[in-house]
């Protein structure tokens, strides 16, 4: 029965065997961030866009046989209101400068000179701003609902109202330099600007090696609407693939970004996929700097020195090879291989990376090293649990200083930053190359607005 055990015991590793590897999944990332843009941040932002000369024209068709050199200037700050989900109301205090005369013959022999006018309005106008798959802002649905103001003016006498004149001519004029302009104003290059700093690689170090990684984006969305008296709100979302980089080798600009597409989501989260990868020659190195050598008692009466690591995938498992020296009570000594596999896993309490569903395969000249093996595995392998033990603080805490500094950006309008930001590895997946360790970082995004 004893000879049947340790028989059976040993057959149950074959080394030689080469189990199907795992399917390594795609490191893929994903942000969705919600932005409620403060009505009075967004009123700052208008300000600072309004020109303060907002149009001149000479020779202006003004109706009923009078034109005009006018000239329309900002007269103070722009008020804006949201009205309901789709629709911006602005006030807008306009000064009207220059002359205005009529066309030749008829009343115009009566006097022959321009009349200047000087006058100011406030006129209320309301329209719908949109945001167009090429990162270009326009609008529709302009309409002037009230001039804010009357515009008159006394000729030989007689008081000509020019109220309704000049609220046709401002409607023409959006009618012909804003509504007919899908890109009205280009946003790609302030996003871009943006993205030049966000989308960089990020570095991160683990035990002395420093890889580098970056986003590939594919798809970025976008919705929008205002809520009434509150705040224009946009949801923005972003995922894409995350590609690893040798540190010379890192790209110096980001993916591009590609056209927007509907949002449809409002949540706020963050979930990035880091893939760290480790050749087995790395993974040899980590293992002599840990163990070699390390006295590993057995039992009562064994100690077991490990060296010479050599590690392989072993289907979904890591297997590593290793030649021991064990040494007895009675000053016996065994020598001999042991092929140890096990599943690469991280204990969170603990922030180590372990070994779960741990086996092993000992090869020595020694029948009783054999039978001991076979009989006492499970203590061997417990010991063996409580060895297999790597920090991965320093690591986990490397990555989130790099994310959490990549991530922090700072505009004229607010500043976004990550708060609740986590990190722990998700996989651990070896291949014919090396070991790939997928790290997840989550968390949430915070905007605070100027």
């Amino acid at each position: 029965m004893i000879i049947f055990c340790a028989i059976t015991a040993c057959k149950s590793l074959n080394p030689a065997a080469t189990p199907p590897l795992a399917r390594i999944p795609e490191a893929y990332s994903k942000v969705n961030l919600p932005l409620e843009i403060p009505v009075q941040t967004l009123e700052n932002l208008v300000n600072q866009r309004v020109p303060p000369v907002l149009f001149e024209e000479q020779g202006m068709e003004m109706g009923n046989g009078i034109i005009g050199d006018l000239n329309f200037a900002r007269n103070g700050m722009v008020n804006v209101a949201a009205l309901d989900e789709h629709r911006m109301q602005l006030i807008l205090p306009i000064r009207v400068r220059g002359e205005l005369g009529l066309k030749p013959g008829g009343l115009r022999n009566l006097f022959q000179s321009k009349v200047p006018i000087d006058q100011a309005f406030a006129p209320v106008v309301v329209f719908d701003p949109q945001i167009n798959p090429n990162w270009a802002l326009g609008i529709s649905d302009f309409e002037v609902l009230d001039l804010g103001g009357k515009m008159s003016l006394s000729v030989l006498g007689m008081e000509l109202d020019l109220t309704q004149m000049i609220r046709q001519e401002i409607q023409r004029y959006a009618d012909k330099n804003l509504t007919a302009k899908p890109d009205l104003l280009r946003l790609k290059p302030i996003v871009d600007q943006a993205w030049n700093q966000v989308g960089r690689p990020v570095f991160v170090e683990f035990e002395g090696k420093r890889m580098a990684f970056s986003i590939q984006p594919d798809s970025v969305k976008l919705s929008e609407k205002f809520t009434p008296g509150q705040s224009y709100d946009l949801s923005l979302g972003l995922s894409g693939k995350v590609n690893a980089h040798p540190v010379d080798a890192a790209p110096s600009r980001p993916f591009p970004l590609p056209k927007l597409t509907e949002n449809h989501s409002e949540e706020n989260f963050l979930e990035i996929l880091i893939p760290l990868r480790l050749s087995y020659a790395e993974i040899d190195q980590l293992l002599s700097e840990n163990f070699e050598n390390q006295a590993i008692r057995v039992n009562k009466t064994t100690v077991f020195r490990p060296s010479n690591f050599r590690s392989q995938a072993y289907g979904e498992q890591l297997g590593i090879w290793m030649d021991f020296h064990a040494v007895q009570t009675d000053g016996k000594e065994i020598d001999g291989k042991l092929f140890l596999v096990g599943s690469p896993k991280f204990d969170p309490r603990e922030r180590v990376l372990i070994f779960d569903q741990v086996n092993f395969h000992l090869d020595s000249d020694s029948r009783k090293a054999k039978m001991a093996a076979s009989l006492k595995k499970g203590k061997i392998i417990r010991q063996l649990d409580k060895k297999l033990r790597f920090e991965m603080g320093e690591v986990l805490e490397e990555s989130l200083s790099g994310i959490r500094e990549r991530l922090a950006l700072q505009t004229p309008y607010g500043d976004l930053r990550v708060v609740g930001l986590e990190i722990v590895p998700d996989g651990f997946y070896p291949s014919a190359a090396g070991l790939e360790i997928q790290l997840k970082a989550t968390g949430q995004v915070e905007v605070e607005w100027r």
